[in-house]
C-alpha cells in the first residue's frame, strides 16, 4: 500500500505540472533532444575536453585504429540508465558477468570478463571495480573494446570502460523520478564559473529504490564536485572527488539443477534463501582524481595525473549456493556446486564485513608534434606506477538449512554464530611502466603507430591468517603497432596489433589447487576495421578482430577433488562488430550495434570441453535505440529500442544452453517550458512485453549463476533547469 501510494503521489504532481504554460523552446528543425538545458560560456572558460582511454595516444574516433563506442549524457538519461548492467544493454560487444541485484557489477566484453581491479576507469585512471558505479557525475562513458597494453598495462582482453566526468558550466538543473515500483530518485546539477579562471560543479543523488525483487529494497546517497582552475597562460589542474555509501540486499542467483537442466517456472520477484536476519549489503566508495597539464608550446603538453580509490564493502547474505546438505545430493552421484534435481539449494550465512580494495595510480606523460622532413610525428612518452591493494576479514560461511526454488515462502533458519575474523592484508600489487607511441604521419593518407609498455608486476598474497602464500614477480614488454589509411575524406580502413598481459585466476574451492593462483598469461590481439563517417552527425563503423590467451578451466581428473585448476590449451575469440551511431535525418538519431563472437578452447586435453562455444559467450548479440522528434509536436519524441542475444552456453560440456532472446523497449520524452524554466521529461518501458529470460551465466569464484532478465519497468523522470 506505502508503495502504491508513494508512486500515486509523485505521478499526481508530475502530471499536474506537465501541461501548464507548455511553450515549445525551439522548432523541430533545430531542436537538440540530448541536451537539457541551454549552457552559458563566458569568455576564457574552455569547454570540457573528451578525452579516450586506448591505446593509441590521442586522437579522433575515425583515427583511432580499435573499435571504440561513446555513450553520451542524453543516451543515458533517455534511457533511465542508472546501474552498469543497464549500462551494458546498449552495446551488443557488452554482456553481464556476474551482476547481482543490489551487489556490484560485472560486465563482460568481447566475451572476456574485465578485470575489477583496472577495468574500470574515471577520466583515464583506475578506479576500484568493486564499487556501484555512479553516472550523475558523468558526461559519457567511452568503451574500448579489446586489447589495452599500452593504456592499461596488466589487464584482462576484454577492453576498458572510463567514465568521462563532467566539467564546469553554467548550469543548475533538479531531477526527479519514479517507477513502477514505487522508488524515489532526485538528482541536482549545478555548475558555475566562480571567476574567470575558476569553475565548478556539483552533483548529488539520493535514491530509495524499490526493487522488483522482494526484500531487495534499497538507498543510495551520491556527492561528487569537479573543479576546474586555469594557473597562468599555459597550466590547468583538474580535480573530482566524490563519495556513494549504499545499503540493498544482494539477490542470489539460480544454478543449474543437477548441473544439467535450467530451472522452470522461476519467479523472479522471489530472493532466493532469503532469511529475516539477512542484512543489505553495504558498500562506501571514494573516487579521487586530478590531472595538471602545462603547455610549453602550442606542440608540446605535459600531462601529469593521479588517483586514489577506496571501496569498503560490508558484505552480508543469506546466500544460495549447491545442494550438498541436499538430501537428492547426499550419495554424490549430483556435483554439489550446483543445485539438487528437484530444485532444492543449500543456504549459507556469508559475512565479511569491511572489505577494502584501494587503487592508487601516478602518470606522467609527455605529448608533442614535430616533423622529420616530409613525414609527421606525434609522440608520447610516459611513466606510470599502480598500487592496488585488498583488506579482508576471515569470513563466515556458514551452513543454515536448506530451500527449494519453488517454495512460495523461504523456510527460516537460525544465523551461525560464528564471528568475523580480524582484517588482515590480503594482496599488494604494485605495476610500475615505462611507455611510447609514435604516430607516423606520411603520404598525405597513411599513419603508422608504433611503441610498446616494459611493465614490471610485484605482488604478494596472504591467506586469511594473514601468512604469505605468494610472492611473485613479472616484468614483460607489451608492443602494439598499427597502420591506417585514409581512404577519402570520410573513409579510414585500420589494422592493428597489440600484445597484453593478464593475472592468472584463482583455483576455486572445489578443486584440488583450492586457493592457488594460476601465473600470469599473455594475450594476443589481431584486429582489422573501417570507420566511416558521411557527415559530422553520423558515423558506421567495422571490425574484425582475433584475441587469443591460454585457457584456465578446471580439468577433470583422477584427484580426490575430481577437478585441478589448471592453464592448458587455447582460447580464441574470433568476432565481426558492426556499428552505427549519430543522427540519420533531421528527426532520427540511431544508435546501433551488433556482435558475431565465435569463442572457443583448443588443444585443452578434455575433449567434451572443446569444439563449442564457451560459457557466458552468445555466438550473436545485438542492440538498438531510436529517438524520433515527431514534426508535429515541438520537443515531443518517441523513443525505443531492441536487444537480442542468441542462446548462450551454460555447461563447460555445452550440453546446456540458455535460450535465445529478444527484449523490446520504448519510451516517449518531452521539452517543453514551464515559466521561464526549461523541462526534460523522460518516460522509459523496458521490457515492454515483459518477456522471461536469462541474461546471465556468468561465473564468480569459479561456480557459474543464472540471472534472470527483469521483468517490465516503467520509469519516469523529470528535469528542470533552474
Amino acid at each position: 500500500m506505502n508503495r502504491c501510494h508513494r508512486i500515486s503521489l509523485l505521478t499526481a504532481a508530475l502530471g499536474a505540472a506537465l501541461p501548464l504554460h507548455a511553450s515549445p523552446l525551439e522548432t523541430a528543425a533545430d531542436r537538440s533532444p540530448t541536451e537539457l538545458s541551454t549552457v552559458r560560456v563566458q569568455a576564457r572558460q574552455p569547454g570540457a575536453k573528451d578525452t579516450q582511454s586506448n591505446s593509441f595516444g590521442a586522437g579522433d574516433w575515425k583515427n583511432t585504429p580499435a573499435s571504440i563506442s561513446v555513450l553520451d549524457r542524453g543516451l543515458l538519461d533517455q534511457r533511465v540508465v542508472r546501474t552498469l548492467s543497464e549500462l551494458a544493454t546498449n552495446d551488443a560487444s557488452l554482456g553481464d558477468s556476474y551482476a547481482p541485484v543490489g551487489y556490484y557489477q560485472n560486465i563482460a566484453i568481447r566475451g572476456f570478463a574485465l578485470d575489477t581491479a583496472t577495468g574500470y576507469r574515471f577520466n583515464s585512471l583506475t578506479i576500484a571495480g568493486e564499487q556501484r558505479l555512479a553516472l550523475e557525475n558523468v558526461q559519457q562513458v567511452e568503451i574500448l573494446k579489446g586489447e589495452a597494453g599500452l593504456a592499461a598495462g596488466v589487464i584482462a582482453p576484454g577492453g576498458v570502460i572510463n567514465y568521462v566526468g563532467k566539467r564546469p558550466a553554467e548550469v543548475r538543473t533538479v531531477t526527479l523520478g519514479t517507477d513502477a515500483e514505487g522508488s524515489r530518485y532526485a538528482a541536482i546539477d549545478v555548475g558555475h564559473w566562480l571567476t574567470p579562471r575558476f569553475g565548478v560543479r556539483f552533483n548529488a543523488a539520493w535514491d530509495d529504490s524499490s526493487s522488483y525483487i522482494d526484500h531487495a529494497d534499497g538507498r543510495r546517497n551520491f556527492y561528487a564536485l569537479a573543479t576546474d582552475w586555469l594557473i597562468g597562460e599555459r597550466g590547468k589542474l583538474e580535480v573530482d572527488a566524490n563519495y556513494q555509501t549504499s545499503a540493498q540486499r544482494s539477490a542470489s542467483g539460480y544454478q543449474l539443477l543437477g548441473a544439467s537442466a535450467l530451472p522452470r517456472r522461476v519467479d523472479r520477484k522471489q530472493m532466493l534463501g532469503y532469511q529475516h536476519w539477512q542484512k543489505p549489503v553495504g558498500i562506501d566508495s571514494t573516487n579521487l582524481t586530478a590531472l595538471h597539464t602545462y603547455d610549453f608550446s602550442p606542440a608540446w603538453q605535459s600531462r601529469v595525473s593521479a588517483s586514489h580509490s577506496r571501496s569498503v564493502i560490508d558484505d552480508n547474505v543469506a546466500f544460495a549456493y549447491g545442494c550438498y546438505y541436499a538430501a537428492e545430493c547426499a550419495d554424490g552421484s549430483v556435483p554439489g556446486n550446483y543445485f539438487a534435481p528437484n530444485g532444492d539449494y543449500d543456504i549459507y550465512d556469508y559475512r565479511s564485513p569491511d572489505d577494502t580494495r584501494r587503487n592508487q595510480q601516478l602518470r606522467a606523460e609527455l605529448r608533442g608534434r614535430f616533423a622529420t622532413g616530409a613525414v609527421e610525428h606525434q609522440l608520447m612518452v610516459g611513466a606510470d606506477y599502480f598500487r592496488r591493494s585488498v583488506d579482508k576479514r576471515r569470513n563466515v560461511n556458514e551452513y543454515v538449512g536448506t530451500g527449494n526454488i519453488h517454495d512460495r515462502e523461504v523456510p527460516q533458519f537460525e544465523p551461525s554464530p560464528r564471528e568475523p575474523g580480524p582484517s588482515v592484508r590480503r594482496l599488494d600489487s604494485r605495476q610500475k611502466a615505462l611507455f611510447v607511441l609514435d604516430r607516423v604521419s606520411f603520404a598525405n593518407d597513411w599513419q603508422w603507430l608504433a611503441g610498446g609498455r616494459f611493465v614490471r608486476l610485484d605482488e604478494r598474497a596472504w591467506d586469511k591468517r594473514g601468512d604469505l602464500e605468494r610472492e611473485s614477480r613479472v616484468s614483460h614488454f607489451l608492443p602494439q603497432t598499427a597502420l591506417i589509411w585514409s581512404a577519402n575524406a570520410q573513409l579510414n580502413l585500420y589494422a592493428s596489433y597489440v600484445r597484453g598481459i593478464a593475472l592468472g585466476q584463482e583455483a576455486p574451492f572445489w578443486t584440488s589447487n583450492d586457493g592457488n593462483f594460476l601465473p600470469s598469461v599473455l594475450s594476443r590481439q589481431v584486429e582489422v576495421g573501417a570507420k566511416y563517417a558521411p557527415s559530422d552527425a553520423l558515423t558506421l563503423g567495422a571490425a574484425l578482430f582475433r584475441i587469443s590467451r591460454p585457457f584456465q578451466y578446471a580439468k577433470p581428473d583422477d584427484s580426490d577433488y575430481g577437478y585441478t585448476f589448471v592453464q592448458q590449451g587455447q582460447q580464441t575469440h574470433t568476432g565481426l562488430e558492426l556499428s552505427a551511431r549519430g543522427r540519420v535525418s533531421d528527426n532520427l538519431q540511431l544508435t546501433a550495434s551488433a556482435s558475431v563472437l565465435q569463442a572457443r578452447a583448443r588443444n585443452t586435453g578434455t575433449p567434451a570441453y572443446e569444439g563449442h562455444p564457451l560459457i557466458n559467450v552468445p555466438t550473436t548479440r545485438a542492440s538498438v535505440h531510436a529517438d524520433y522528434a515527431l514534426p508535429f509536436v515541438a520537443g515531443l519524441g518517441l523513443t525505443g529500442g531492441w536487444r537480442y542475444a542468441s542462446s548462450n552456453v551454460a555447461t563447460a560440456d555445452g550440453r546446456v544452453r540458455a535460450p535465445g532472446y529478444s527484449v523490446v523497449d520504448a519510451g516517449l520524452r518531452f521539452r517543453h517550458e514551464l515559466r521561464g524554466h526549461a523541462l526534460d521529461w523522460n518516460l522509459s518501458v523496458d521490457n515492454l512485453f515483459n518477456r522471461f529470460y536469462w541474461r546471465d551465466t556468468g561465473s564468480s569464484s569459479g561456480d557459474y549463476y543464472l540471472f534472470p532478465g527483469a521483468p517490465r519497468q516503467a520509469r519516469l523522470t523529470v528535469t528542470v533547469a533552474l
